[in-house]
């Protein structure tokens, strides 16, 4: 699959050393690919670098669930109407237990109708976090209790990362080479240009 953006391509015969390290660091990981914001990233290969770190910690080794982690990875990509974002997690939420509703009723900008409650507060959390810049005392209170207030840190990490992986994909216009529709119409997201 061939990775389209804005951006100038790098061929390995123009790259940096530091280039070349972050790019390996990145295959050699988890992760296993360059997908997604990297190949942007990597034109400043400390950004690279760093993000990267970040972001495998966000999506592997948080006191999260999979499920949630993908959950608030979803309402981010959702949020930001972030093409990419949503074509790498969407499979993966599902395999990981998000149930297809919730994810089409997130890609379609609806609150779904969920069944599991510790999705319903990410969800939540995660909206009133992008709407209002802050989260109440109440819904603070009620994440701590159910999830621990480590988790709920590692949370608001996730949302933060994922948001900058967003901004990064949106600005650089980043795309997948697939045959597969983007998630979001792109007619109405270009309105104020």
């Amino acid at each position: 699959m061939s990775i389209q953006s804005r951006l100038t391509p790098l061929n390995p015969e123009q790259m940096s050393d530091d280039q070349r390290q972050v790019i390996e660091a990145i295959l050699s990981g988890p992760r296993g690919n360059l997908d997604g914001p990297f190949l942007a990233w990597v034109h400043s290969p400390q950004l690279a670098d760093h993000a990267q770190q970040l972001g495998a910690f966000c999506r592997y080794h948080t006191r999260l669930p999979l499920r949630l982690t993908e959950l608030a990875i979803l309402a981010t990509a959702s949020w930001w109407k972030s093409q990419a974002e949503w074509q790498i997690h969407a499979p993966i939420a599902r395999e990981a237990g998000v149930t297809e509703s919730v994810i089409e009723d997130l890609r379609q900008g609806c609150e779904p109708d969920f069944e599991a409650n510790d999705e319903a507060l990410v969800y939540r959390l995660a909206q009133e976090l992008y709407a209002t810049r802050r989260v109440g005392d109440a819904l603070y209170r009620q994440a701590v209790e159910t999830f621990g207030e480590a988790a709920v840190v590692e949370l608001v990490g996730v949302l933060g990362y994922y948001a900058l992986v967003a901004m990064t994909l949106n600005v650089f216009e980043v795309r997948r080479g697939t045959n597969e529709s983007l998630p979001f119409d792109e007619t109405r997201l270009m309105e104020h240009g």
